[in-house]
This record gives C-alpha cells, sequence and structure tokens, in this order.
C-alpha cells in the first residue's frame, strides 16, 4: 500500500464503535503502522450517533473528508445511510443488517425509511450486509456484534488479520477473549462473501 486508507465507523452509543475503532489503532501500532483517529461521541449513552475516523498511513490530520473513505463500518442500518455520503466512489461498506430506530423518531412522530428503502439508497455502493447480532449470538454474546463486523470487514482493512486479532485479545475484557475470538473469526468467514 503506497497512500493511507481511511476507515469510517458509524453507530449509536452502546454498539461499541469506540472499542472497534481502538482495535483498528491497536492493529496498526502492532505493526508499527502510523495511524490517527477521531471520534465523536454525540449523546452516546443515550443512543445517540456516534462516528470514528481511523486513517491508516496517512499524512494529515484524524478527520476524513466527506466523499474520501476508503470503508465504511456501519453497526446501524440507519447510521450507515446517513454517513454514506463519506464513502468515496469505488469505496466499500460493510453494514449490520440491523436497524435501531433513534428516540427522535418516536418522540416526534417523524417518518422513517423502510428497510428495503435504505438498502435501495445503498444499492450503489459496494455493500455488504451482515447479520452481525445472529454471529454474534452464535459466538456466546450479543455485545461481540461490533467484533464481528471488524472480522466481516478485515478482508477489506490493509492489516493482518493475526494483527486484529491480537488487538482483539488485547482490548476487550479478558473474560471475553474466547468469545471476542469467536465472534471475529465467524464475522470473518462470513465477510468472505463479500
Amino acid at each position: 500500500m503506497t497512500g493511507g486508507y481511511d476507515i469510517m465507523i458509524v453507530g449509536i452509543g452502546g454498539q461499541g464503535t469506540i472499542l472497534a475503532s481502538n482495535i483498528l489503532g491497536g492493529a496498526c501500532l502492532i505493526e508499527k503502522r502510523s495511524v490517527r483517529g477521531a471520534e465523536t461521541h454525540g449523546m452516546a449513552q443515550r443512543g445517540g450517533s456516534v462516528e470514528s475516523h481511523i486513517r491508516i498511513d496517512g499524512r494529515y490530520g484524524p478527520m476524513i473528508a466527506p466523499g474520501t473513505a476508503d470503508l465504511l463500518i456501519g453497526f446501524d442500518m440507519l447510521e450507515a445511510l446517513r454517513f454514506s455520503h463519506f464513502l468515496k466512489d469505488g469505496g466499500r461498506m460493510v453494514v449490520n443488517h440491523r436497524m435501531v430506530i433513534p428516540t427522535s423518531v418516536y418522540v416526534q412522530n417523524l417518518p422513517l425509511p423502510s428497510e428495503e428503502e435504505i438498502i435501495s439508497q445503498l444499492a450503489g455502493k459496494d455493500l455488504c450486509l451482515i447479520d452481525a447480532d445472529a454471529i454474534a449470538r452464535e459466538a456466546g454474546s450479543p455485545l461481540s456484534a461490533n467484533v464481528v463486523m471488524l472480522g466481516a470487514a478485515s478482508h477489506h482493512i490493509p492489516l493482518a488479520a493475526d494483527s486484529l486479532l491480537m488487538a482483539i485479545q488485547r482490548l476487550v475484557p479478558p473474560n471475553t477473549v474466547v468469545i471476542n475470538t469467536k465472534a471475529f473469526e465467524l464475522g470473518r468467514a462470513a465477510g468472505q462473501t463479500c
């Protein structure tokens, strides 16, 4: 790889977007690669939007400009749609086939696009939909869906799978290492078809 590689991870508070970005950063450090990152937490504690910018081997600041991301990892379909304008032409999206209805939709009685409408709007992108929640349950914990998503996206990330797995094992709580290792491996297997 000669240039930088920009990854956006988007989701809502509680889905593990920050841990996922830390894992990517940890894998970069293992490989002695330059990494820059930034997160926007919003109202993360209350299910608000969370976005992480990870720039591997980039030369400039940590923020990714709209239309320049190489990869977008969406932990939620609505958030993936909301941030899809960050993806460059030819970029890839790996998205969890899950839709969390925002509180504002309930409170303000706002219209909500259907799952089919979201998929249709994302259809022009290189889109890979993964049922990360089901795979996480198979791995042993629904909380490991973020690691499933990293596994699925790992085929498009310019880091060795072993480095990602080592970073996972270093950063997750010790009592969840076995589950998260399995989650990564099952996610990686699911992502092979994308």
